[in-house]
């Protein structure tokens, strides 16, 4: 597909004059239609379609990697919470999964989700909601080896209550982080999705005491109104408890 995604947009189009506006139809709440107009004049969007990428995020994961350089050819990567597969398709390239590059190694992507997700060449998909019992097993099972990235853009349904979604966002993290200790081999890097809200205490402080390095970044493709960001632990080092 690509040898190398950009994880920023570098067109220079003027999107300000590109910009749509939506009429709020009968029966759709104005919400849904400020999402509609948001996604119509949003330049990653616009970017992630016209590149082939199955939404803004994949430069997001582009981004954070050109800056922690978590990828590389022969990496093996568990994508947690991978719909619609924006994340896969970015480790897909970086990691020569395709082989498009004979004289490197291969890698290997597993995508893992609550959702059916739409089957991505070379990414090997499995459907199964993560937080029930023996699913950690499962997933060990699948992938008979330890893996060098465990990335996790999970998320739970909003409830319109920020404290409550920020609090199960957090359960979320701490949950992937505890299944990347069981599978990830020496010097193995974790990346997952939190919000800013102050719960992050708990989450920290096991990846400090786990790996050699935590970083807590916002990438240039969130939205300035999000309160996402991206923690990027480096160095596993195995766990302390």
């Amino acid at each position: 597909m690509f040898d190398r995604i950009k994880s920023k947009n570098k067109s220079g189009r003027n999107y300000r004059k590109l910009k749509q506006k939506i009429k709020t139809a009968r029966g759709r709440k104005i919400s849904s239609t400020r999402w509609l107009q948001r996604q119509l004049n949003d330049p990653y969007v616009k970017q992630a379609q016209a590149e082939g990428f199955r939404g803004r995020a994949a430069y997001k994961i582009a981004e954070l990697d050109d800056n922690y350089g978590f990828f590389f050819p022969g990496a093996k990567v568990v994508d947690l919470g991978c719909a619609p597969g924006g994340w896969c398709q970015v480790a897909l390239i970086r990691t020569n999964a395709l082989n498009k590059n004979p004289n490197a190694a291969i890698g290997r992507i597993v995508g893992i989700d609550l959702q059916e997700v739409e089957p991505i060449n070379g990414v090997e998909l499995y459907r199964m909601n993560f937080l029930e019992e023996n699913s950690h097993k499962k997933i060990l099972n699948i992938l008979n080896d330890k893996v060098d990235v465990v990335m996790s853009d999970m998320a739970t349904a909003a409830s319109g209550h920020k404290k409550t979604d920020h609090l199960r966002i957090m359960a979320l993290s701490e949950a992937a982080a505890n299944f990347a200790f069981d599978v990830l081999r020496q010097n193995g890097v974790f990346i997952s999705k939190v919000l800013a809200g102050g719960a992050e205490g708990k989450l920290q402080k096991i990846l400090k005491e786990n790996f050699q390095r935590v970083k807590n970044t916002k990438p240039a493709s969130s939205r300035k109104d999000s309160s996402e960001k991206f923690v990027v632990a480096i160095g596993f080092r195995g766990k302390s408890y």
